[in-house]
């Protein structure tokens, strides 16, 4: 493609509202445009990117016999009704009733339609197993969108759904599926991780993120520095650096002591001399959505730790992690402002850290502003309902399979793979006939790429100062021809040749034959970021040569004109075509 015809329109500023590198370059160099906030027109060189993404997971699908459908964008409400999902997903769905006052949704994820399409037409044990996968637009209504296609509204993704007889065969096509995603992102040329994760509103007991390592990720990882071991920093079990034995100290006796103005951890820590992972703090979460009837509970924690709610989730088989109370709720349910409250004399579920419960004679907030009691011991002083691993984990732990300790990363969510069970199965009831002649719920599974979001997250990790690196897999050029001189015949024609015969051979070259400067076309270069560059201008034809630039590296091979069609063959066949 050449740019005089290409629609390519470049930006020297990043635009306003852009926070993180890929979402500037991409707004930069043309490849996406805002249409609404969260919704984005991909321009020519963002769709080429697209569909040779698409390509790689079509073809890794293919390979294994998963079919590919295509299910409608709009879904009925019934249907999400009979999932109790219309409620649970909230404003997440946006709904909207037609003429004739039925109500409907867009599409944000398809295991209702998928188990509808499915359900026709299983009706015995026979029928299964099935394995259907998509590539289709969604529609997520994101409370703030930001950060381009990374937290966009509408956006393309690739979802599949496995069908099968029993748990031990749905398990065996999740494996499937992790080796799929695995494949696929390897063929990326990325660096990424695997890491266990939660379900989320999917449901399910059985999931892995596939994350995109970057600096600017939204989601922090916790790896093992030996072993396997990887999990989001929502569902990574905790385990302190060095185990801490029992404590076998005497109970001493309870006591209420003034703490006038000592309103945080850091400030008690301070006044009393006693280290903040000694100290006790409580927290107050509401386990009901809205309504007068927040059912409350306190959570305890050392001082020095984070509460995690997605493991308050998991504990209490919410469907979304709980909300913190806000000060006038822990005032109604604990008589006191925050900063003085404590589990003695609680009315309601109290949750103990594991973290907490070796501690002993430790200091709480006594309920009555400005006033804390020390000495305070569960099992004498207040009655604990469960004890449970309920902190963050955190960089330095050990790791939960005892193999070394947890280094944190930053990564970017890009594939989810869920093992769901009969949930959806079992609600619209998805039956088969087994071997015996009995009705049977089928097993299944859910697997999502975010095929716009992968693009953006592979240049959140490739870029410099000067514009995106494409990895050769999904480039949308792999070559970028600078023709140079725009008035000397020889180049022009020499450029030409150059550029029809790379593409008579495969290769993807867009060439910059544009009235410009050199400084602006190496620029765009720079920022549209092509794996090659080749530079063909007068000076290097009176010495013989033509510059082929690495886009990673800056490194610059001089190549006779003969040679270029080898030379880039060579190289495109060393780096993962």
């Amino acid at each position: 493609m050449k740019f005089s015809n290409a629609f390519i329109h470049t930006l020297k500023e990043s635009p306003a509202d852009a926070e993180i590198p890929s979402h500037k370059l991409m707004v930069r160099g043309g490849y996406i445009k805002k249409l609404a906030p969260g919704i984005f027109t991909y321009g020519p060189l963002a769709l080429r990117a697209i569909r040779k993404f698409e390509k790689i997971v079509r073809e890794e699908h293919d390979k294994r016999g998963i079919v590919e459908l295509l299910m409608p964008m709009v879904h009925p409400q019934e249907l999400w009704e009979e999932t109790n999902r219309w409620a649970e997903m909230g404003d997440g769905l946006l709904k909207f009733k037609n003429r004739n006052g039925h109500g409907f949704c867009l599409g944000a994820t398809h295991e209702e339609v998928i188990t509808d399409f499915v359900r026709r037409d299983v009706k015995s044990y026979r029928d299964l197993p099935v394995v259907l996968y998509q590539i289709q637009t969604k529609f997520r209504d994101e409370i703030r969108p930001r950060f381009g296609l990374m937290r966009g509204r509408e956006f393309i993704m690739k979802d599949a759904y496995s069908f099968d007889l029993t748990s031990e065969a749905a398990q065996k096509s999740y494996q499937m599926m992790y080796e799929c995603y695995v494949a696929i992102f390897r063929r990326l040329g990325v660096e990424f991780r695997v890491v266990q994760a939660d379900t989320g509103n999917i449901g399910g007991s059985l999931s892995h993120e596939f994350q995109i390592l970057a600096e600017n990720g939204e989601d922090q990882l916790l790896v093992s520095t030996v072993g396997d071991f990887a999990a989001n920093i929502e569902v990574c079990p905790a385990a302190d650096a060095q185990e801490v034995p029992a404590n076998s100290a005497e109970l001493k006796a309870m006591e209420k002591f003034s703490t006038p103005g000592l309103k945080t951890i850091a400030d008690l820590s301070k006044a009393t001399g006693v280290p903040e992972g000694q100290l006790v703090k409580t927290m107050f979460f509401a386990t009901a959505e809205g309504g007068d009837d927040l059912k409350p509970i306190a959570v305890l924690l050392r001082g020095s730790d984070e509460v995690n709610p997605v493991k308050i989730k998991n504990l209490l088989g919410l469907a979304n992690p709980p909300l913190l109370l806000t000060d006038k709720e822990v005032h109604q349910v604990a008589g006191a402002w925050p900063g003085s409250c404590g589990p003695v004399g609680l009315k309601i579920p109290v949750y103990l850290d594991q973290g907490v419960q070796n501690l002993r004679n430790y200091i709480v907030g006594a309920n009555v502003d400005d006033f804390h009691l020390r000495n305070v011991n569960h099992g004498r002083d207040f009655q604990v309902t469960k004890v449970a691993d309920l902190r963050l984990a955190r960089e330095g732990d050990r790791a939960p399979d005892g193999k070394g300790t947890l280094k944190s990363y930053r990564g970017i969510e890009v594939g989810h793979i869920f093992y769901l069970g009969s949930k959806y199965s079992r609600a619209m009831n998805a039956n088969y006939l087994g071997v015996e002649g009995k009705l049977e719920p089928i097993e299944m599974g859910c697997y999502g790429i975010g095929i716009s979001r992968t693009v953006q997250a592979i240049i959140e990790q490739n870029h410099d100062k000067d514009g995106i690196i494409w990895p050769t897999s999904i480039a949308p050029f792999h070559v970028h021809i600078c023709q140079l001189d725009p008035e000397d015949r020889e180049v022009l024609t020499l450029a030409d040749n150059i550029y029809e015969e790379l593409a008579a051979n495969g290769v993807d070259v867009l060439m910059d034959d544009r009235q410009e400067r050199p400084g602006i076309k190496f620029k765009d270069a720079d920022l549209l970021g092509m794996p090659l560059r080749l530079t063909i201008g007068a000076r290097g034809l009176k010495e013989g040569h033509i510059e082929v630039v690495n886009r990673r590296t800056k490194e610059i091979v001089k190549v006779a004109p003969d040679q270029v069609l080898s030379h880039v063959l060579a190289w495109l066949k060393e780096n993962g075509r």
